[in-house]
């Protein structure tokens, strides 16, 4: 069965109420990708990231200094999230909040302004005023590109959530992360926090199904213009 039959299976399986049947069709969908494009994927994550790394170190090293500069160090925050099927990884990102903001996580839940599993408050009081720049043009995420180059993440896939959000999912939404969680994907160039849970998951699932070198290729150039306008990013 090709990918565009089992996608058709997928959308086709609807109860009598309208609802949506969980149907685990992913894993299929992805096992069908040609083994020369998942090659092809990883070479170019290695090779661009390493390279994005050198052409992108003046700005690590403003980044470190603006950090260090209003609050101390650590520059760097790590926190584990969920990897290809739900393997946990340590991702790296530029720390954007002030040093007590884990302690107080469980205070925040009740203001979260997202939907289903996943944790956004637009105007959150424990990121800093370096943090709300970087936060806006994404630079704090650039730390993840010694994430890709590790092989924890790809420079585009399913962007990765707790470890603790990603186990309370049903086995529908886990699919999301069949593949490696990524930098940008749909939901990056679509609008970002803008875009409830329910929809975030069906642009995974989407990108699952249209993984291609052609749709990587196009998804990074739409993440450029994205990135400078900030829609949807804090």
């Amino acid at each position: 069965m090709n990918d565009t039959a089992l996608v058709r299976q997928e959308q086709d399986i609807i109860e009598a109420s309208g609802r949506k049947i969980i149907n685990l069709i992913y894993q299929e969908v992805y096992d069908h990708k040609a083994n020369i494009y998942k090659g092809i994927k990883r070479a170019f994550d290695v090779v661009a990231s390493s390279f994005a790394l050198i052409v992108l170190s003046p700005i690590f090293l403003i980044t470190a200094i603006a950090i260090l500069l209003e609050d101390g160090g650590p520059v760097f925050f790590t926190q584990e999230r969920a990897g290809k099927d739900l393997k946990p990884f340590k991702i790296y990102k530029f720390r954007s909040m002030y040093k007590n903001a884990e302690s107080q996580f469980q205070r925040m839940q009740a203001k979260n302004e997202q939907t289903g599993h996943a944790f956004k408050i637009k105007d959150d009081p424990r990121i800093t005023h370096v943090g709300k720049f970087i936060r806006k043009y994404s630079i704090d995420e650039l730390p993840q590109l010694l994430n890709i180059i590790k092989g924890d993440m790809s420079i585009v896939g399913p962007r990765p959530i707790l470890v603790n959000q990603m186990e309370e999912c049903n086995a529908y939404e886990k699919q999301r992360l069949i593949v490696k969680p990524g930098l940008t994907c749909y939901w990056q160039v679509g609008g970002r926090a803008n875009i409830k849970w329910d929809e975030w998951v069906e642009l995974d699932l989407k990108y699952i199904s249209d993984m291609s070198i052609s749709t990587d290729i196009k998804l990074i150039l739409k993440t450029i213009p994205v990135v400078f306008k900030s829609d949807g990013a804090y």
